[in-house]
């Protein structure tokens, strides 16, 4: 009898250590969404992490307010000379923004890659391994959130949204290793554009790699990358770096290019979700364009 209590539960066990680890390799999984019990999870979780986010910014807050005060007569003097500089290209801006409404109407163009709206979010968790670089936000779908729109900060993209629950989404940052983790982009030149890929991150440099360039393209070291807006999901104009190398790829059919980040990936407290006004096509599409 107690050989049998014995065995009933070395079975037990190894039923339970399998459906573990079938459970953990589903969640692995590269799903488009997620389960139900996996989203009431992460909004349960995201609602306690934003409990204990917002009075941890506020503290955080005060006294880097204290500390920056020692500086602002200075930043103050430095801001008055360039507001007769900014005063002008104000102006220049306003006329060309005239002068493209204008265009557009006698065009009777509607839509524009450029054109998207921006749902603030705030930053409730942080992935602590460094195999993958996610992060968390307080938004979800009932904000409007949908996977793969873009993530910024004030100072240029970092990321893409990569799972959705009900209130809460998860920011696959582009520093990830995810060998699917790509956006296309181009290299903003005065005269043309060049078009790649952001595919892959050098940890020795720092610095985001524009792939797939063509062999005969002119780049030159510190010209602005952006967002192109032709991988269907991000608006065109997101500033991603500028570039700082040049070089072939290993086969010579290719060039490839280090950017250096315009937006930092450390401190994130504050995002910006990009949603794009411009109609994407549609998912149905793509999948029989491939199976074929």
């Amino acid at each position: 009898m107690p050989q049998f209590f014995s065995n009933k539960r070395l079975i037990v066990l190894l039923v339970s250590i399998i459906l573990l680890v079938a459970l953990i390799g589903y969640s692995m999984s590269d799903r488009r969404s997620l389960t139900w019990p996996e989203q009431f999870m992460k909004d349960s979780v995201g609602w306690v992490q934003t409990m204990f986010k917002q009075p941890a910014l506020y503290v955080a807050g005060f006294f880097e307010n204290v500390n920056e005060m020692r500086n602002i007569y200075d930043e103050n003097r430095v801001l008055k000379t360039h507001l007769d500089q900014y005063a002008q290209t104000a102006v220049e801006v306003n006329v060309l923004r005239r002068q493209n409404e204008q265009l557009k109407e006698a065009l009777d163009i509607k839509e524009s890659l450029y054109d998207y709206n921006i749902i603030p979010a705030l930053v409730i968790h942080r992935s602590p391994d460094r195999w993958n670089e996610f992060v968390g936000i307080n938004k979800g779908e009932q904000d409007g959130i949908e996977r793969d729109m873009a993530v910024i900060t004030s100072k240029g993209l970092v990321g893409k949204v990569r799972h959705v629950s009900q209130f809460t989404s998860t920011v696959q940052l582009l520093r990830d290793h995810d060998r699917t983790n790509r956006i296309s982009a181009m290299v903003d030149g005065e005269e043309t554009e060049v078009f790649g890929f952001i595919e892959g991150f050098d940890e020795q440099t720092g610095a985001l790699m524009l792939r797939k360039i063509e062999a005969d393209a002119e780049i030159e070291e510190g010209q602005t990358v952006v967002t192109s807006g032709l991988g269907g999901i991000f608006p065109r104009g997101l500033l991603v770096g500028k570039v700082v190398r040049v070089e072939a790829d290993e086969y010579g059919l290719t060039k490839n290019a280090f950017v250096e980040p315009s937006a930092s990936f450390h401190n994130l407290d504050y995002v910006m979700i990009i949603k794009r006004n411009a109609p994407a096509i549609d998912e149905r599409i793509l999948v029989e364009e491939e199976e074929d």
